[in-house]
């Protein structure tokens, strides 16, 4: 693990359980409002680490890959709150983003995940934890993990501290 600065952690994980436990830690640790924005290429581990998220969010429902649907709903079930998890790949333009309903969702009262958020940065506010994943091999995976904003350097800071004891 290196930390690169006070808002950059970058590691490898070892494996697809690893990868889904941060996700467990990450997803315990949100709250209304806050943006995840998981980037990188096809089988980089967007959707394991989505996973993980969703188990800690505390969704009774398995996290799956929103790539046809565009956005997956997850309840948790203590309250009822929802994660949004979308797949911004097939999202060309500002009209795209106005259909699936984007808008609503960043407001602030929602929680959600993006895979392939560079798609629509323009468009994503900008407090962000984005995540980038890139495949190493087989079982390892590298993350970088930025903050960008007030409450994802809260966020990013629980986190360290949660998964890392840093």
């Amino acid at each position: 693990m290196a930390i690169l600065d006070n808002k950059t952690l970058d590691f490898i994980s070892n494996s697809t359980a690893q990868s889904e436990r941060l996700g467990v830690r990450l997803g315990e640790l949100l709250q209304p409002g806050d943006l995840l924005c998981l980037s990188g290429d096809l089988g980089a581990g967007k959707t394991t680490l989505a996973r993980g998220i969703g188990r800690g969010w505390g969704t009774a429902v398995r996290v799956t890959s929103p790539t046809f649907m565009l956005i997956n709903q997850y309840p948790r079930a203590k309250d009822g709150r929802v994660l949004h998890h979308v797949d911004a790949y097939r999202l060309e333009n500002v009209g795209d983003v106005a259909t699936v309903g984007l808008e609503d969702i960043f407001d602030g009262v929602e929680v959600a995940i993006i895979e392939w958020p560079e798609r629509i940065a323009n468009l994503l506010p900008e407090d962000t934890l984005w995540i980038e994943m890139d495949y190493v091999n087989d079982s390892k995976r590298r993350l970088r993990i930025r903050a960008r904003g007030n409450r994802s350097e809260k966020l990013f800071n629980d986190f360290k501290k949660r998964a890392f004891g840093v």
